[in-house]
């Protein structure tokens, strides 16, 4: 005899309608009914939802009736049940597990990653970008090609191998961090000290053995780079990642959590912000830095067109500069200079230097004398160095 079916709740076609447009309106609008989208002050979440739920069933041309809303809130603790939404509040609108992102959104996230990948050498997200593709074809094809179309690019280039993938099949191993990033994303997110190796040093530190907690991979400019906080001392520091050989080992599988990560992040982040370019400073600098007695350095350099042009371009370069225009130039009608104005700890003033030195001779540095006397020898070594190649040509 067979046996007698049970009869679900959702056998009636009616209610079997109402939880597929439920579905389809969380597919297609994640993030509905969060706080941020509600129509009024003082509408309910549920209300919101279902307005939706209307305009999508009329969109796909699926029949769905107004439904109370306690009927409607018990679709949503059937989908908890079932798995497809999570047992936690949706505060900020639903949304089907990773399916936080509206189909509009995803072109800046495909751009972004495609840079990412193509540019930085990132081969996890590479990677990704590869699954996606093959995941968004179809998407793409009905988008006419528009999906993929890099419309933003970050076009900064590593300047060394990041992939070991790349390297095997390139024959280019390099022996280096990049060959263990997955153990140490892990140490940055669960907050595990390890000890790695720097091979390189090539400020005239020594290559050797470091105890430090890993807290972000940073990119900046050519390279990617390792910022982390040394075990005995909480000194923070940024390196390059590729100076650091493939060693990694983990000295306490317990970890200090990311709460603690995310304070020394936010400091490093600070000392970022107050200085130029990557340089932390020594244990003692840093650490007055920190605590907020150490002196700055008023730095001054002035610069003439077509250089100051696009100095004044930059108006939020550093948070602490001034840009003073100086008097106009009779001819142009344009400031005959500008004088760029920034308070610097000592240990950034190198780095600034460098950036100077772009501008050669479209540059004048006027203070602090340390900077003053750098920029003179560079020029003076310059000269003496195109000087000694004309002479070694005449005698040619």
């Amino acid at each position: 005899m067979a046996k007698k079916p049970v009869i679900h709740p959702y056998s009636d076609q009616a209610a079997f309608d109402r939880l597929m447009v439920l579905l389809t309106t969380l597919i297609k609008h994640p993030g509905v009914s969060s706080r941020d989208a509600k129509q009024a002050p003082h509408q309910d979440a549920l209300e919101d939802l279902h307005q939706h739920m209307q305009s999508t069933a009329q969109a796909v041309g699926i029949p769905f009736s107004a439904c109370a809303l306690p009927t409607l809130r018990k679709d949503l603790a059937t989908l908890r049940h079932y798995g497809v939404l999570d047992r936690n509040r949706y505060d900020w609108g639903y949304y089907l597990g990773t399916g936080a992102m509206a189909q509009e959104d995803l072109p800046l996230v495909l751009n972004a990653l495609a840079s990412q990948a193509t540019y930085q050498g990132d081969a996890q997200v590479r990677r990704l970008y590869q699954t996606l593709s093959q995941r968004f074809k179809r998407l793409n094809l009905e988008s006419q090609g528009q999906l993929f179309y890099p419309v933003r690019a970050h076009f900064n280039r590593a300047i060394v191998h990041t992939d070991p993938d790349e390297m095997l099949r390139k024959q280019e191993n390099r022996n280096t961090l990049f060959h263990d990033l997955e153990t140490l994303e892990r140490a940055i997110v669960q907050g595990l000290p390890i000890e790695i190796y720097l091979s390189r040093n090539l400020y005239a530190g020594k290559v050797s053995y470091r105890q430090v907690y890993p807290l972000q991979l940073l990119y900046y400019d050519v390279a990617w780079y390792l910022v982390m906080e040394d075990v005995s001392n909480g000194h923070l520091a940024i390196s390059r990642l590729d100076r650091f050989t493939q060693y990694l080992r983990i000295l306490d599988a317990t970890g200090r959590g990311l709460e603690a990560q995310h304070r020394s992040l936010q400091v490093t982040h600070q000392l970022l912000r107050n200085g130029w370019g990557l340089n932390l400073g020594n244990p003692d600098e840093q650490q007055m830095e920190r605590q907020g007695t150490l002196p700055l350095l008023p730095v001054k350099v002035r610069f003439f067109a077509p250089t100051s042009r696009f100095i004044q371009e930059g108006e939020r370069r550093h948070i602490k500069q001034k840009i003073l225009p100086g008097p106009n130039d009779e001819k142009t009608g344009e400031p005959a200079y500008v004088d760029y104005v920034v308070k610097l700890p000592e240990r950034s003033l190198n780095e600034f230097s460098f950036w100077v030195f772009r501008h050669m001779e479209n540059a004048q540095v006027l203070s602090p004398p340390t900077l003053v006397e750098k920029h003179q020898q560079a020029i003076a070594k310059l000269v003496t160095r195109y000087t000694l190649q004309e002479n070694l040509n005449e005698r040619c």
